[in-house]
């Protein structure tokens, strides 16, 4: 049975699910999911023989919205309590299918897990099972080699593991999804950490210095109390806080933040700024206007901004907002790269990016 295990935030499998049949019915690929409800997974089953391959040949991650990484699936198994080392390499030989060549193994934790001891198993498990695995001849003994593909184990418990395969072109460029962040004590709320996020899964890592360097203007709408306001002020930039709520006073003492009592959707400065950033709580539609508008008239070159989306029919207003933003984009006939992605540390809204291009 060919199939790619999705990873995605508890509670949004459906929409997860919804996303993945779209994305491969668009490149001619066909299948049906099977969410597992509040645990973060969606198992996307391909009709057709050898059609793994071409799904993730087609389907770049980097497009998806709602699933955050993957894994082509190969073999689900249970683990014995004696020899479980020795139970994922007889199921790795047993394997009528071939597989790309890896020199690493990654093992997984579903993102819900509660249990402590499972993931101090989980971390002591790497190291035996990768030498048994080298010794085997399953992986390269050189462990920095430049392969196309990872091993990987989902250990769902200490009696269960998905074993499979991610490529190095098309995988998340942390594991899951997720960025490990710390929130320092200075920053004004936790809202810090998804433009940080932001950055890190949206930025080319070797241009990210070109993208927020160089002492350049920012503006934040909807600061207060600045979470994000703080994040550009770590950066040197010099930020205009739009927001009718007060501002955190250590971070207007840094000198670099004008506070500008307004509403953050009818204000728009005088002079282009580099970035603008959004993270005020209203009707998706309405922000996704708003942003067109700030890209097609010039007021910014970047943006981050969230969509907050309904509790009902959250994919489909996902789409009514993209398509919002795309054909606004397109009839001013502007050069941009626009990507969206419901982050580690997004809850009920999705984070985009834009750069507009030419």
């Amino acid at each position: 049975m060919e199939q790619i295990l999705a990873f995605c935030r508890p509670g949004f499998e459906a929409e997860a699910g919804q996303e993945l049949t779209d994305q491969a019915i668009e490149k001619g690929i066909f299948g049906y999911f099977e969410p597992e409800r509040n645990e973060g997974l969606v198992w996307f089953t391909l009709v057709d023989e050898n059609s793994t391959d071409a799904f993730m040949n087609r389907v770049e991650l980097q497009n998806l919205v709602f699933v955050r990484d993957w894994i082509m699936v190969l073999e689900r198994i249970e683990l014995p309590q004696a020899d479980r080392v020795g139970a994922v390499i007889e199921s790795v030989r047993g394997l009528e299918r071939g597989y790309p060549g890896c020199a690493r193994l990654e093992v997984r934790l579903p993102e819900n897990n509660d249990d402590g001891d499972l993931g101090n198993f989980s971390r002591k498990w790497v190291a035996p099972l990768s030498k048994a695995m080298r010794g085997a001849g399953l992986l390269l003994a050189d462990q920095n080699a430049s392969t196309p593909g990872r091993f990987e184990v989902l250990l769902r418990s200490f009696s269960e593991a998905v074993i499979g395969i991610s490529l190095r072109d098309n995988r998340a460029r942390y594991v899951g999804g997720i960025p490990r962040l710390r929130l320092p004590a200075s920053a004004p709320s936790r809202s810090a950490l998804k433009l940080e996020e932001a950055w890190k899964v949206f930025l080319p890592p070797e241009q990210e210095l070109d993208y927020l360097g160089g002492g350049k203007k920012a503006v934040d709408l909807g600061a207060a109390p600045g979470g994000w306001t703080w994040q550009l002020v770590r950066q040197g930039m010099m930020v205009a806080a739009v927001d009718n709520g007060p501002m955190n006073e250590e971070l207007m003492a840094s000198g670099q933040v004008e506070h500008v009592k307004a509403d953050g959707y009818g204000w728009r400065p005088r002079k282009s700024v580099d970035w603008m950033v959004c993270d005020i709580v209203d009707q998706p539609r309405k922000t996704a206007r708003m942003v067109v508008d700030w890209i097609v008239g010039g007021y910014c070159r970047y943006t981050v901004f969230n969509l907050k989306l309904p509790m009902k029919k959250r994919y489909e207003e996902w789409l009514i907002c993209r398509d919002i933003i795309l054909q606004g984009l397109t009839e001013a006939n502007l050069g941009f790269r626009f990507r969206a992605r419901h982050l580690y540390h997004d809850r009920e809204e999705i984070t985009c990016f834009i750069e507009r291009t030419g």
